[in-house]
């Protein structure tokens, strides 16, 4: 079966929805299907086109053996009419992209940015081919929630696409029990439509290891007792709150090491060389070999979120990391993601934006080796029982075989 994968965001950019949209093609494609991906010139987080790759319009390249077509997009980061030129700019340019790629089977966009639907459609109706939407986030209902967007002619605009979305698409996936939830009872999409396709992790990549001994001399944390926060610095993350507990800790060798990129990490940088922080790093974005790399000398993974209705369905991928590496979670955040670390019995959760809490917590593990060891095991145990892609992969395609006419079943 042929798959062309339709995103705005995918490696050598480094993000959740990347490392999730890489690791789905390559299971599609160790289980015999063929994929092509049309994509943007990368530029995300930084909102700066990547070396390599300016001055172009348009380029092909070899991805893992996966033809990639990239586009020219504006670029941009944060919030506002720059950041809509972003997503616009690339829905229009990615037309072009579509022209250069072979007839599929499926087309599988990526959401948000919901206006990719309306390429997605036009490509839909140009090849006579289904087209699946995969909704990672509740776009427009997330800007509204975080006071990102006001009320107004353009959120009732985005409001009409995201049903008319809906309406279209042949198949919707959900990436969390939640966003499926609302979807059905909330949207009104038909049960029919539905997948469900959690985020997973590559049980292979990241793993447990023995400490990184040169890393930790190279970063300067020899003796040091690492928390780590691995993933995107954005306002959704409130990772003020990781601040201001490390302000609390009582134990000075505990270090905080935040490792990526994003909109908010300038202003988290100044905030903590205002509290005047020992105690805390921030690292620049590494792909995700480095990431386990990093988990071999940390105590606990770091998953933070603001305290918003909107989080009640998020699986934040950053925790998976994590447990993949058997170390516990300290999981600040409500919802779903909270459930799932209670459930699995892999960390420790405290409420959303509680600074005291989390630093209980964090000293909790410190003071108790053998609880935190504990944890991290549940938490392996889980994902190579749960969350592995092989696993998520086949029965994505059995739930869309299951949805075909019998002349149109996927081979799995």
């Amino acid at each position: 079966m042929r798959f062309l994968f339709l995103t705005q965001y995918f490696p050598p950019e480094i993000g959740a929805a990347q490392v999730r949209l890489a690791s789905v093609i390559r299971e599609l494609v160790r289980l015999g299907h063929q994929v092509e991906v049309v994509t943007a010139l990368p530029n995300y987080p930084t909102g700066q086109i990547f070396e390599g790759y300016r001055g172009r319009r348009w380029l092909e390249e070899d991805w893992e053996g996966v033809r990639v077509v990239r586009t020219w997009l504006y670029p941009a980061m944060g919030t506002g009419p720059k950041r809509l030129l972003n997503y616009f700019s690339f829905m229009v340019s990615a037309l072009g992209g579509l022209l250069r790629v072979q007839k599929p089977d499926y087309i599988f966009v990526e959401s948000p940015p919901l206006f990719l639907s309306l390429t997605a459609y036009l490509a839909s109706r140009r090849f006579g081919v289904p087209f699946i939407f995969n909704v990672a986030d509740l776009w427009p209902d997330s800007v509204r929630q975080l006071g990102l967007m006001k009320e107004g002619l353009l959120l009732r605009l985005a409001e009409g696409l995201e049903g008319w979305s809906y309406r279209q698409a042949h198949f919707v996936t959900a990436v969390t029990e939640g966003i499926q939830k609302v979807l059905l009872e909330e949207k009104k999409v038909p049960a029919h439509k539905l997948l469900y396709l959690p985020n997973g992790v590559d049980t292979e990549l990241l793993k447990p290891t023995a400490p990184d001994l040169a890393l930790a001399r190279e970063l300067g944390l020899e003796g040091k007792k690492v928390v780590l926060y691995a993933g995107n610095h954005g306002y959704a993350h409130g990772l003020e709150v990781a601040l201001q507990a490390a302000q609390l800790l009582s134990d000075p060798q505990v270090v905080l090491v935040l490792i990526g990129d994003g909109s908010e990490k300038p202003r988290l940088k100044q905030m903590a060389q205002e509290m005047g922080l020992s105690n805390v790093r921030f690292l620049e974005p590494k792909p995700p070999e480095h990431i386990t790399r990093l988990y071999s000398l940390a105590v606990a993974g770091l998953s933070t979120l603001r305290d918003s209705p909107l989080f009640e369905m998020t699986r934040p991928v950053k925790i998976f990391a994590g447990m993949s590496c058997a170390r516990p979670i300290l999981y600040t955040g409500s919802g779903e993601g909270a459930r799932l670390i209670e459930s699995a019995q892999a960390g420790l959760v405290s409420p959303p934006e509680d600074a005291q809490a989390l630093a209980r917590n964090i000293m909790r593990l410190i003071e108790n080796p053998a609880l935190a060891e504990k944890l991290g095991q549940n938490g392996r145990r889980y994902v190579e029982a749960h969350l592995s892609w092989s696993s998520l992969i086949q029965n994505w395609l059995t739930q869309l075989q299951a949805g075909q006419p019998k002349s149109e079943k996927i081979p799995v």
